[in-house]
Formats: structure tokens, sequence, C-alpha cells
């Protein structure tokens, strides 16, 4: 498959916040399996309102934020936004999402070796991205693994009272 990354472009936006509601449905089902109708409601009580919030903050904040966009015949296909710190010298991943319709395809590790070199060219010294452990996230995971990520094991314990 055929595709082209460019930056993000403020049209964009709203595509990005669909693409991510689509692309993100499993790992909200997940999200309920693994943490029971409670804790999930109490936790995400509208996922899709939160995640559009997050997406339109994150992408829309160009001075913090560099997104990337990847395109298939001028469709976007998936994205992924990273923020650099000169001070830590740390470049850190905060969401990549590839359209249901364009996975398995490199997309998302070609957008994620962009972002890396990228990260490189401005003098990064460490990238660090977080995900979840749940199956859901299991394509998150194999993303991030390769493209090189080292994965830090770290366990959550929620308890609804």
């Amino acid at each position: 498959m055929n595709f082209n990354i460019r930056p993000m472009e403020y049209d964009d936006l709203k595509e990005l916040v669909q693409l991510s509601l689509v692309a993100w449905v499993p790992v909200f089902e997940s999200f309920e399996l693994v943490l029971g109708p409670t804790i999930f409601a109490l936790l995400y009580p509208d996922w899709r309102a939160s995640q559009r919030q997050v997406v339109e903050r994150i992408c829309g904040e160009q001075e913090a934020s560099v997104v990337l966009v990847a395109e298939v015949e001028e469709r976007v296909a998936g994205f992924i936004a990273y923020e650099l710190n000169d001070e830590s010298q740390v470049g850190v991943v905060h969401l990549l999402a590839v359209h249901p319709d364009f996975q398995n395809a490199g997309i998302g590790t070609a957008l994620n070796n962009a972002a890396l070199q990228r990260m490189q060219e401005c003098g990064m010294k460490l990238a660090e991205v977080g995900t979840g452990g749940d199956p859901g996230h299991a394509a998150a995971r194999r993303c991030y693994e390769k493209a090189g990520y080292t994965a830090m094991p770290a366990v959550t314990y929620l308890k609804a009272l």
C-alpha cells in the first residue's frame, strides 16, 4: 500500500478526531471487559467525548505538539502526535492511531519511524510512549516493539468503592 506522511494541517483536526474514535473502539471495549462495567463507567462515563477532547487538545496545540499524518489516496489513514522536551531531551508520543481500514499495512510503524527520526534530528536522546497492557492494546504494543521501543512493565490496580 502506498501512503504519504506529512505534517498535520489545521483542516485535518476533525478527521483526526473521527479516525481516533473509530480506531480506539477495540481499546475501550477491552477496557470494559478487563475493568468490568462499574469501574469502566467510573473511569469512562463517556469515552467518546473525553477522547474527542484529548485529540482536539493535543493535536490542536501546535506550539507544543508535533503531529504527522499518513495519507492514502488523499484520505487520512493515521496520525501520530508527539512532544519534544529540549530540557530533558525526551520526545514523548502522546497519540498514535491508524484507521481500521488501513491497519496492518505498515502505517503505524512508518509513523513511529518518522517521529523517531525527527526526534533524533531535534536532539532528543530518548523517546517515550505509554500504552495499555490489556488485549485491546496488543496491536499498539506490537507496533511500538517493531519501532524498537523497550517495554517497562508497570501495574495499576483499581477498586470501585
